[in-house]
């Protein structure tokens, strides 16, 4: 980046928050819960104008108070809404919600769709929506509740296994739910599509003691992992038959977002070290070769020569991911930098060309992104800094003067003009409105499942909420040692004392007829448990008891302070020696990677 670059988004960044730093009229506790009101009504306005006039149609086009199917034409937005109408407390319409979609909603349909988007979004939801109605625990279990969302889960990701028939492991894009895929598939997928299927997957064997759906998953990870370049970076797009990246522009952007946010949540939800030392090494060669403080470029996966100096929408999830992996100054300033350009138009649009500090042609909409506000709210949590609260309520002034409509809330054609486009991502309730909530019912006291119920969650990337269950979570553990909790039919192996009823997920055997092997799993050298469910039972190492610290990387690493003392007890983060000073980033790197000579170039 040329210094004349830098001196620009410094200057964007310093001028747009200084509005944001000096007024005195701060979000007060009084107004959080004012506003958590105002968001709830939000939630309500666009819910409400859905079932009116779309259901059960996929989405809402709210301007004309009409629907349409835009995936697989099976209530959508109901189901990407469910775990958010049960985060209100609102029993009745998610029972409502549960009950119907048990009743009414089937797979077995000739539609083609995309694996990423139906996993995220339906797969996803089910499974949310079933752990919260089938467990007394969360408060909104619902009588008569006899697994329906579960079955649906499951039926519906056995639709979508044959598009894991790939010689990389990695899927196709898209598949035909009724038929498979199609014989004139594209063989080209984006590394997010291929990398972000593992939470849900990986759930889902869990729950149904059937591994072969994480195994396919982690074999997707596996294969794109094993295609990065000398440096550590992988490109945007790659053949599934051949492996042969066809867009090699690597960034943490559009195409590869989820890639990285999947490989530290799968290790946060299932103690999976491998994610881990992935994710570790994923992380160290973005800082290296894609930071420019406090901008993220994209560059050539191989070189590392710039090829886009530009912000994309997408990758503003990135400082609430550094949230959850510890690295709290760079995520801060980066999202200052991000939320100036929301300052200065009111919305963030799709691209932001950073050479010429001005909207990228041709992307100049802003689809009620979440990822902005999904930062905001975990920054607020690790920091209890009250910015962040004043920059949801910006947020909430948006969207309700700019992308209100009639029947709901409208994509913003234009941040400039805001000219609004007669459309309404299912993922505006899943995910947008669902963290202004969360934010400002922090603020307020919290009073949900996610502050004060009697789980950890993760969030996955469509926001549905997955509990750091034993039955999740401790899977290969939970059956090791004497008293631990045992699934219902589970044996132990008689030397090891594993429970025989669940299948080594790092198997990477899959069966011809997508059905697990009868016969026990093999005997664990080691044991490994989640980084937030800590014990101390005799099967556990010293590691895994008090946090696990990759030890082949020990020299890198540095004890660090919490980011602050009054940081919430139900943020999910890696808080122990894994973690590393931002300020010795550039010093750790030179030690493990070559000097970029092209990092200073693309302007």
């Amino acid at each position: 980046m040329s210094a004349k670059m830098a001196a620009a988004a410094f200057l964007l960044a310093f001028f747009a928050s200084q509005p944001l730093l000096a007024r005195a009229d701060v979000v007060t506790v009084s107004e959080a819960r004012q506003l958590r009101e105002e968001v709830r009504d939000m939630f309500y306005h666009a819910f409400d104008g859905y079932m009116q006039h779309a259901f059960p149609r996929d989405e809402l086009r709210p301007l004309t108070c009409q629907g349409e199917d835009t995936l697989g034409g099976y209530a959508l937005t109901l189901i990407d809404s469910l775990d958010t109408l049960a985060l209100l407390g609102d029993r009745e319409r998610f029972g409502s919600a549960v009950e119907w979609i048990g009743e009414n909603v089937r797979f077995d349909i000739n539609k083609t769709v995309s694996v990423f988007e139906t996993t995220i979004r339906v797969l996803g939801g089910l499974l949310s929506a079933h752990l919260i109605a089938s467990d007394y625990s969360t408060g909104m279990k619902i009588q008569n509740y006899d697994d329906e969302l579960l079955h649906l889960a499951e039926d519906l990701a056995r639709r979508m296994l044959p598009a894991f028939e790939t010689p990389t492991g990695i899927p196709f894009g898209s598949i035909n739910l009724l038929q498979g895929v199609d014989e004139h598939e594209s063989q080209i997928t984006s590394t997010a599509g291929g990398g972000t299927l593992t939470l849900e997957f990986g759930v889902l064997s869990r729950l149904t003691n059937n591994p072969i759906f994480e195994q396919v998953t982690k074999n997707a990870v596996r294969g794109i992992w094993a295609r990065r370049s000398k440096i550590n970076l992988v490109g945007a797009h790659i053949n599934v038959f051949s492996g042969e990246w066809t867009q090699k522009d690597a960034g943490i952007g559009t195409s590869i977002d989820s890639f990285y946010e999947y490989l530290l949540k799968a290790y946060l939800l299932f103690g999976d070290d491998e994610y881990l030392f992935m994710f570790q090494e994923a992380y160290k060669a973005a800082m290296h070769y894609l930071y420019h403080d406090p901008w993220y470029v994209e560059v050539n996966m191989n070189s590392a020569v710039t090829v886009w100096p530009l912000f994309n929408s997408l990758q503003a999830f990135w400082p609430g991911l550094q949230v959850l992996y510890g690295d709290i100054a760079p995520a801060i300033r980066t999202h200052a930098a991000f939320f100036s350009v929301w300052k200065r138009y009111g919305f963030t649009p799709e691209g932001f060309n950073l050479a010429s500090f001005s909207i990228q042609s041709g992307q100049r909409s802003y689809p009620l992104r979440p990822e902005l506000i999904e930062s905001t709210y975990w920054l607020f949590k690790a920091t209890r800094d009250f910015r962040y609260l004043d920059a949801g309520r910006d947020m909430v002034t948006s969207l309700q003067y700019g992308a209100r409509c009639p029947c709901g809330y409208c994509h913003i054609a234009d941040v400039e003009s805001h000219k609004q486009d007669d459309h309404m991502e299912s993922f505006f309730l899943a995910e947008t409105v669902k963290y202004l909530w969360l934010l400002f019912d922090l603020a307020a006291g919290p009073d949900n499942i996610v502050e004060n119920g009697p789980y950890k969650y993760i969030f996955n990337t469509e926001g549905h909420l997955l509990p750091a269950t034993a039955e999740i979570a401790l899977a290969n553990e939970h059956c090791s040692y004497l008293g631990a909790f045992c699934r219902d039919g589970g044996e132990r192996d008689a030397f090891t004392g594993i429970s025989s009823s669940y299948e080594e997920a790092n198997d990477t055997r899959i069966t011809d007829s997508w059905m697990p092997s009868s016969s026990p799993s093999e005997a664990e050298n080691s044991f490994t448990t989640s980084s937030f469910i800590k014990g101390f039972c005799p099967a556990l190492t010293h590691d895994t008891k008090f946090g696990f610290s990759y030890t082949a990387d020990k020299h890198l690493t540095h004890n660090v302070e919490p980011a602050n003392q009054h940081q919430s007890q139900s943020a999910i983060m890696i808080s122990e020696p894994l973690l590393m000073h931002s300020a010795a980033i550039d010093k750790t790197y030179s030690v493990q990677y070559p000097e970029n000579p092209h990092k200073d170039e693309g302007s």
